[in-house]
């Protein structure tokens, strides 16, 4: 079985990590798969919402710690340019053009974390977990984690689930607005693909430049967030979508979106 499952209907797909006997923890063909997968994702005219999950209890433990055990030999520039290779997976998911929900189905740590804070929102069972566990291992961390982490949580959070690597359950985590909606275990499935079934019966190319405003507001200044505001909104302005929107206003009825 593949260490990456993927499939779409409703124009939603679906990325499944899939190594449940080791809680998901990240091998090499998963971390490959999602590249590819997310790519492939980006251009697909049938891709509306992507939806991240792991098979099985858990949703990713992070890295694959007794895999580590094996690579002691390999130099420092090595080690470097593997990650780097990774945290495409971090690039992609905060690129591409599609809203990616993480449906967080329990423990979420280490890299594992990193993954799911790079999601645009991530719902969460009630059972869910999230946690660094760095610390733990003598890592200092990567995937993105110290950045969205920080930028989620604030600098004081971060640093205390760093340095003191304690993990928070889903009701901690959506205070902290880690997540977007904590739910029932049973009902994570319905709720999660519900909402990505919504996104992408929406105006696709509007969310796609919203995505891009919204990734700039983090570090850019005002004006240029201002001068990107004005472009994308008289680009969208030109869609079919926003005709057929003010059709429907004028109407008094619910728009179909096409995505174009």
């Amino acid at each position: 079985m593949a260490d990456l499952l993927e499939s779409v209907a409703d124009g939603v797909a679906l990325l499944t990590l899939n190594r449940p006997d080791r809680l998901n923890a990240l091998s090499a063909e998963m971390v490959d798969g999602l590249i590819a997968a997310l790519r492939r994702c980006s251009t697909d005219d049938a891709v509306g919402a992507i939806v991240l999950t792991g098979a099985g209890r858990g949703f990713c433990a992070g890295g694959d710690v007794k895999a580590m055990t094996e690579r002691r030999d390999i130099s420092l520039e090595r080690r470097a340019a593997d990650l780097r290779n990774k945290h495409q997976v971090i690039s992609l998911l905060r690129s591409v053009p599609q809203i990616v929900i993480g449906m967080i189905n329990g423990p979420a740590f280490g890299a594992g974390l990193g993954i799911a804070l790079a999601c645009d929102l991530r719902i969460a069972g009630i059972t869910a977990r999230f946690g660094t566990a760095f610390a733990g291992v003598g890592f200092s961390g990567d995937f993105g984690g110290s950045y969205h982490l920080t930028k989620l949580a604030g600098p004081a959070k971060a640093r205390e689930m760093y340095l003191l690597g304690e993990p928070v359950d889903a009701t901690e985590a959506v205070a902290l607005g880690l997540v977007t909606r904590v739910v029932p275990d049973e009902a994570l499935v319905e709720e999660t693909m519900g909402l990505a079934r919504r996104l992408a019966a929406g105006p696709r190319i509007a969310y796609g430049y919203m995505k891009r405003n919204l990734l700039a507001a983090e570090t850019a200044s005002l004006q240029e967030v201002l001068e990107l505001e004005a472009f994308h909104q008289a680009r969208t302005g030109m869609t079919e979508d926003h005709a057929e929107a003010a059709r429907a206003f004028v109407e008094k009825r619910r728009p179909v979106f096409r995505g174009r």
